[in-house]
């Protein structure tokens, strides 16, 4: 079994962690999430704190306890806290900016480029090459941040594109005659 698992989950102050079966439920100031718990692991809520243990003693049932370990501390983590995501816009004319429930930008293509924002995430342009991606879902805010990236991903030899605020882009040196 993982070590961390082993470890009990604190829950902070404002949140409500419901298990019900199967099924966990985490209600915190930002939200509420909900997760179906794998049938080999078991959660028990005691002295303010989560734990997780198998209920079989089997090579996938230790295997899911760290993933289920891992998820639910990602979720009590989201619900007080929350998680974003920085992008920054790298090139000569790369500008966003938000229409309404759209992200609009300028990639260097002969056109804007739409991007619909997703109900439960929320899309901040503090400056014309900047976007932050915000939610109490880590694999939500991850996902829409990838997708938005997706859209021009950065270069290799100039480095333009969309890209992460900690990611270091590799350069190519050009071709010599």
């Amino acid at each position: 079994m993982s070590k961390l698992a082993r470890k009990p989950i604190a829950i902070p102050k404002g949140v409500e962690v419901e298990v019900s079966g199967q099924e966990i439920t985490v209600k915190g100031s930002k939200g509420k999430l909900s997760w179906r718990v794998h049938d080999l692991v078991e959660i028990v809520v005691e002295d303010g704190a989560v734990r997780v243990r198998p209920k079989t003693v089997s090579k996938e049932g230790k295997m899911q306890t760290g993933t289920t370990w891992a998820l639910i501390r990602n979720m009590v983590t989201g619900v007080s806290e929350g998680f974003e995501r920085r992008l920054l816009l790298v090139g000569v004319g790369y500008r966003a900016q938000l229409q309404g429930k759209k992200l609009v930008l300028a990639l260097g293509y002969s056109h804007p480029v739409e991007y619909p924002i997703p109900e439960d995430i929320q899309i901040e342009v503090p400056s014309a090459t900047e976007i932050v991606v915000r939610g109490i879902d880590k694999q939500r805010v991850g996902q829409v941040a990838a997708e938005i990236r997706a859209l021009r991903p950065p270069e290799p030899y100039k480095g333009k594109g969309i890209r992460y605020a900690d990611e270091e882009v590799l350069r190519k040196e050009t071709k010599k005659k």
